[in-house]
């Protein structure tokens, strides 16, 4: 689901902070740039989150009725939830095995990459493939 909301950008000595009323969170970026970028990945994630425990997500405000100071931007941000979402699913993860030293001697000889066999083998043990 696409949204844009509005958010409040506030210049400060490292850059900007970003007041996010909608979700009543603020963030923070280097300049106007990483501020908006910061914003989209924290309302993101914040959005999964709500959708996670089943809370309604706000909807937008207008952009018009976002009280600010004078020397403060008002823009939007669009954000995509349902491409957040598979953004966070295809994440990697780590995780520990434990391999005899003598396999891990000879796999480590012929410069075997140990996650994407690990992964191959697990796609085909659960018929993914």
């Amino acid at each position: 689901m696409k949204s844009a909301y509005p958010v409040i950008l506030i210049p400060d000595s490292d850059g900007y902070v970003v007041d996010v009323p909608d979700f009543d969170f603020m963030t923070q970026g280097n300049d106007i740039t990483d501020a908006i970028d910061m914003a989209r990945d924290a309302i993101s994630l914040m959005g999964v989150q709500y959708q996670d425990e089943n809370k309604e997500l706000p909807v937008p405000s207008k952009i018009t009725n976002v009280a600010h100071q004078e020397n403060e931007i008002v823009t939007l941000v669009d954000v995509d939830f349902a491409s957040y979402r598979k953004m966070l699913a295809n994440r990697s993860v780590r995780k520990n095995c434990t391999i005899p030293s003598w396999l891990n001697e000879k796999a480590t000889q012929a410069e075997v990459n140990f996650s994407a066999v690990l992964q191959a083998a697990l796609i085909e043990k659960l018929g993914l493939a």
